[in-house]
């Protein structure tokens, strides 16, 4: 648990994409707001109050699934909760990256502290006790269909609470027991209902898909920096990004992204050193003159993506729930179908506008089209093959994109002998989402070097403020300045590093001011 970061507030109001990114991704400590509390105690004597009845309640004295028409006796309902952890802890595979699972972790803690699930508040509290002290249970790869939810990387995450199961604590991997144990944190003894509220919703998804959401809102802004300095390089014009050509057609994503580009390209010798008359260029490739229309859908996708998620943010997700007025209720919010389409929708803008970055750095490369350039931006053409083999990479990553953009979302197996007879596969599309956000991050990189390497040889002309701020950000990390072959990886895993941690947009905002 970080002391540094402010706490993120549980129970208070719906969470935020941010809070979401805090305590996934930077450790910040997450705190039960007292109302949140009294509710769960409020809604937890309800179920208490189902406990001994005779009369059969879903999840509280029935099986699950295709089982949920048994009747479990009193003296082995909390067996049943026990059981429904162990079974259902049943992924494969590798384990998830661990921001994943403390976004999980976190919004299932969202959901039960709504007191909308009848948990007890000492499971709740050691949830969160449990999150806080670093605890990141190993959750696999594979096994959620997205409907109940994500319920066997809940169920990983609910089974450690137990204190069964491998764990990982500081990078190191554990037993479930021994670090509670070291933690001070008692195992839960499940108790009725308990099982299901703590694996019965959408949290492995929301959570990748507000992580998506925080990275692609970044890369987009890097996706502009990097076309206005294919622009720049390419020696090509500024003047189709204006901002009264933008208002003729009003959509909001491309004129923020046209009015980032005429940032990065304000002031620049080299551009205005062919604003002349003479100028043999009327219209620029579509990938330099069309880059705001691309990447401004991005962003327009990325803020639809944003609503859903916060209304998803807002929800209490569990079957059966406890309603405001005491009524415990079936219901199908648990099928993550809204989540599923954006995490698919997010893939395809994704996928184009690499794309488009990756015939810019084509264009850099090729005599035929950079307008003076040496061949591949090689320093010997012939001896050197300069950053041919760049794009080679960069079209490899772009195919995989393109791959990554066909939807899990329209894919459906039905499971538990057919009461569960259609799924959302929004956890398979989550995972692809992550590798396409990777991906582009990686594409963007590579057009970076480009772009810089191509500036760089137009020397005596000096690029714009902004852009030289880029290329310094660049050079501190690797290389991009022209001269004889080299070991290309690691210049290409520095700049990738350089855009991800956002160093390259913090050098360029210290120049232009805050970017769209």
């Amino acid at each position: 648990m970080s002391t540094e970061i402010p706490a993120v507030v549980v129970g208070a109001g719906p969470l935020r994409v941010e809070d979401v990114v805090s305590v996934a991704r930077h450790g910040a400590p997450v705190v039960l707001a007292d109302e949140a509390l009294t509710e769960v105690r409020r809604t937890r004597a309800v179920i208490d109050g189902l406990a001994d009845d005779t009369e059969p309640h879903y999840g509280v004295s029935t099986g699950f699934g295709a089982l949920a028409t048994k009747h479990i006796p009193v003296e082995r309902r909390r067996q049943l909760q026990r059981s429904l952890i162990r079974s259902h802890a049943a992924g494969t595979g590798d384990p998830v990256e661990t921001e994943v699972v403390r976004a999980l972790m976190l919004l299932r803690i969202a959901t039960l502290a709504t007191g909308r699930t009848g948990i007890r508040e000492e499971t709740l509290t050691a949830y969160v006790a449990m999150l806080n002290a670093g605890i990141t249970p190993v959750v696999h790869e594979w096994g959620s269909l997205g409907c109940s939810g994500d319920l066997a990387p809940l169920s990983h995450c609910a089974l450690a609470l137990t204190g069964e199961g491998p764990v990982d604590v500081d990078g190191a991997r554990t037993e479930a027991a021994d670090a509670l144990a070291a933690a001070g944190i008692t195992p839960v003894e499940l108790q009725e209902k308990e099982g299901l509220a703590l694996i019965n919703g959408t949290d492995g998804m929301l959570g990748m898909l507000c992580l998506a959401i925080h990275d692609l809102r970044m890369l987009a802004t890097v996706a502009d920096i990097s076309a206005a300095m294919s622009v720049e390089g390419l020696l090509g014009t500024d003047d189709v990004f204006a901002a009264d050509l933008h208002a003729l057609r009003p959509q909001p994503g491309q004129a923020l992204s046209a009015a980032n580009m005429r940032a990065m390209l304000a002031g620049s010798p080299i551009r205005a050193s062919h604003d002349t008359d003479d100028c043999p260029r009327v219209q620029d490739a579509y990938s330099l003159r069309c880059a705001p229309q691309v990447t401004g859908g991005l962003r327009d996708t990325i803020e639809h993506a944003a609503r859903v998620a916060a209304f998803e943010l807002a929800s209490a997700i569990d079957n059966p729930v406890v309603t405001l007025d005491g009524r415990v209720e079936s219901n199908g919010n648990f099928h993550g179908a809204p989540v599923a389409y954006v995490l698919d929708f997010l893939a395809i803008p994704a996928a184009d506008v690499a794309s488009m970055a990756e015939r810019r750095t084509d264009r850099f490369l090729d005599v035929a089209r950079n307008n003076g350039l040496p061949p591949f931006l090689a320093d010997d053409p012939g001896v050197d093959s300069g950053l041919m083999i760049a794009q080679y990479t960069q079209a490899g990553l772009v195919a995989e994109l393109k791959r990554l953009a066909v939807p899990a979302s329209v894919d459906s197996i039905p499971s538990s002998a057919m009461q569960e007879d259609h799924v959302s596969m929004g956890w398979g599309a989550a995972r692809k989402l992550r590798r396409s956000v990777e991906a582009l991050g990686r594409v963007l990189a590579i057009e970076l070097i480009t772009a810089a390497r191509g500036i760089a040889l137009r020397a005596p002309l000096q690029p714009a403020p902004a852009t030289a701020a880029a290329i310094a950000a660049l050079e501190a990390t690797g290389r991009t300045r022209p001269g004889p072959d080299r070991f290309l990886a690691p210049d290409l895993a520095s700049a990738y590093r350089t855009v991800i941690s956002g160093e390259l947009l913090d050098a360029v905002v210290a120049v232009t001011g805050p970017l769209n």
